[in-house]
């Protein structure tokens, strides 16, 4: 049994890995809050190689705020996020928190881009903050 698994709303994607996250946490950019439909998108990262996904995907690349460009994976039958890679950390995926089985699994530690933050996002004051991107 993996560690962590996960599957998208209508269940035509699966993820599961047996990988600890390199991090977790909560983005406010102003594309994940259009893309999660609230004001952040909450997922960890995983090496690449670590994660095993089955189901057909759709993705579309756009340039970050960061400068690299950054592409989104979903599920073309439910539209729900499942990850997203970006060229600035070649062999890492972040997956949606919420895809997991168990969203409780992984409790994120950080926050940022933070000066994008809409004032009624409360986030836990005890997470780290950053108003752009963490130092990598």
């Amino acid at each position: 049994m993996a560690r962590y698994s996960g599957r998208c709303a209508c269940g035509a994607v699966h993820f599961e890995t047996d990988a600890e996250p390199m991090m977790a946490g909560h983005c406010q950019c102003s594309r994940c809050q259009k893309l999660s439909g609230a004001p952040h998108s909450s997922f960890a990262a995983f090496p690449e190689a670590a994660v095993r996904m089955s189901g057909k995907l759709a993705s579309w690349s756009y340039t970050a705020d960061s400068g690299n460009v950054a592409t989104r994976h979903h599920c073309p039958t439910c539209g729900a996020p499942v990850y997203g890679t970006t060229k600035g950390m070649p062999g890492v995926m972040a997956i949606t928190l919420s895809m997991l089985d168990d969203p409780a699994a992984i409790v994120p530690k950080m926050a940022f881009f933070t000066k994008h933050a809409v004032p009624w996002d409360l986030l836990d004051d005890s997470l780290v903050a950053f108003p752009g991107m963490p130092p990598m």
